[in-house]
This record gives structure tokens, C-alpha cells and sequence, in this order.
């Protein structure tokens, strides 16, 4: 009977770490590319990042740029003209980052996951942080959407933003 209730016992606490394990802070980023009708159309560059209220980066979470060698040359020759991220962190890396940059993505809704337990969120401190998505696209315009939200999180949430021209909706949804 004893080894009965130690053996109960056992498989609950098994239970509760492996859900406990399983809660962690999640960051969910939306970004929509809208359809543009424009007679010569190029897909944006995209830096999406975590500031500070002083406006110091504290995480790049994303930079969407053209990766490979076209006829007008390498990508990263236009980085600069996402502005705000190359004045506070772009021109600080080296290209490509690893889990940060990748390839430019096409009109449509694009969703990014992060946890708290993997890099960039992994020891963010807490405190109030804004998340900022930029967009360039060339020969058409700039446009830079900034989301307010606290860290760590107490409850469920997902604030929205829009853009006007090069970005359509962004959508931030934080998970305890």
C-alpha cells in the first residue's frame, strides 16, 4: 500500500515538472507584405527588432534582406536604407547572422516564434520594451510600425498594429 502511494506520488511530481517544463514565455510576431499594384515591384527588406524606451536595440529578432549575388549587385548594399535598424544595430553585424537573417519573403502573412528559453529572448531582462518592424522596399517607400509591450508576461495577450504602404497588419502576441 505504502509503494503504492510512493509510486502515485512519483508519477505526479513527473507530471508537474513536465508541465512546468513545457510553460515558457513565447513571443509571436505576424508581419503582413501586402500586395502592391505598382508597375515595377521588389520584395521589401525587413528588420524586425526589440528596443528599449531609449531606443537602444536590445535583440534583433529578424532581418529579411536579398541573401545571394542578382544583377544589381549583393543585398546587403541596401541594408543601410532600412534606416532606424542600421543606424542602432545593423551596421554593428556581420552578414549573415545566424538564426537572424534569411532571404526576403513574399506578399502574404509571415509568422516568427521565439521562446524564452532560446536565443534572442533568452535572458531578457525585465522591463518595458517596444517591438519595431521596418520595411523598405526599392523603388517604392519606407515604413516603420512600433508595438509597446512588458516582459516577462502575466497573461495572454496580442496587440496590433498597421501599416500604411509597405506593411500591412503586425501583430505581437506574448504568452506567459
Amino acid at each position: 500500500m505504502v509503494r503504492c502511494f510512493f509510486s502515485a506520488l512519483a508519477g505526479l511530481m513527473l507530471a508537474y515538472c513536465s508541465c512546468a517544463t513545457t510553460q515558457a514565455e513565447q513571443l509571436s510576431v505576424s508581419v503582413e507584405i501586402p500586395q502592391l499594384n505598382v508597375s515595377e515591384y521588389h520584395r521589401p527588406y525587413v528588420a524586425i527588432w526589440i528596443e528599449e524606451p531609449s531606443s537602444k536595440t536590445v535583440r534583433d529578432l529578424s532581418v529579411w534582406y536579398q541573401m545571394r549575388q542578382g544583377k544589381e549587385g549583393h543585398g546587403t548594399k541596401w541594408l543601410p536604407d532600412l534606416r532606424q535598424w542600421w543606424r542602432r544595430s545593423g551596421r554593428y553585424l556581420e552578414m549573415p547572422v545566424d538564426g537572424v537573417t534569411s532571404a526576403t519573403r513574399p506578399v502574404g502573412k509571415h509568422v516568427l516564434e521565439f521562446s524564452h528559453e532560446q536565443a534572442p529572448l533568452k535572458d531578457l531582462p525585465a522591463g518595458s520594451y517596444t517591438l519595431v518592424v521596418e520595411a523598405v522596399r526599392e523603388v517604392g517607400g519606407r515604413e516603420l510600425v512600433k508595438i509597446p509591450f512588458q516582459w516577462p508576461v502575466d497573461a495572454p495577450q496580442t496587440k496590433d498594429a498597421k501599416g500604411d504602404s509597405e506593411l500591412g497588419g503586425v501583430s505581437l502576441t506574448l504568452k506567459p
